[in-house]
């Protein structure tokens, strides 16, 4: 099957569990759940103004999501191209037009296989969104 390798990545926002950020297994990598949540653990997309309201940017945050996938699979020399499936879970369906349209400025239709889904909450409440995906990325031979 190839070698099983796991990575935490510096400079990104620490996993809130025991799991890594990516695993390889042979030649196909996982990566875990992520979000807009940055390394200092505010999140992308997230502002709570002087009154204490909460503004969430659905917008904001897929691209922070897809950019903090993308540098986890760069950190493994693979690249967005080589995703072949994504699982998007979203807080509210209500969001989804905004995500559908970030989610298109980064894949077309020659992109992964994808499912989004709606669930009941997330780890932080500011969080509208998270994506896992696999890659497909060869071992390199020696």
């Amino acid at each position: 099957m190839g070698k099983v390798e796991s990575q935490v990545m510096a400079g990104k926002a620490k996993p809130r569990g025991k799991y890594p950020h990516i695993k390889r297994a042979g030649d196909f990598l996982f990566v875990s759940g992520t979000s807009a949540r940055r390394a200092d653990n505010s999140i992308a997309g997230a502002q709570v103004d002087e009154f204490g309201t909460t503004h969430l940017d659905i917008r904001a945050q897929t691209k922070a999501v897809l950019e903090n996938v993308r540098d986890i699979l760069q950190s493994v020399g693979a690249h967005l191209k080589d995703v072949v499936e994504v699982t998007t879970y979203l807080v509210n369906m209500n969001d989804f037009a905004g995500y559908n349209e970030v989610y298109g400025e980064f894949f077309g239709y020659d992109g992964p296989a994808r499912t989004t889904v709606a669930v009941h909450q997330l780890p932080h409440p500011h969080l509208l969104i998270e994506i896992r995906a696999m890659a497909y990325k060869p071992e390199k031979m020696k």
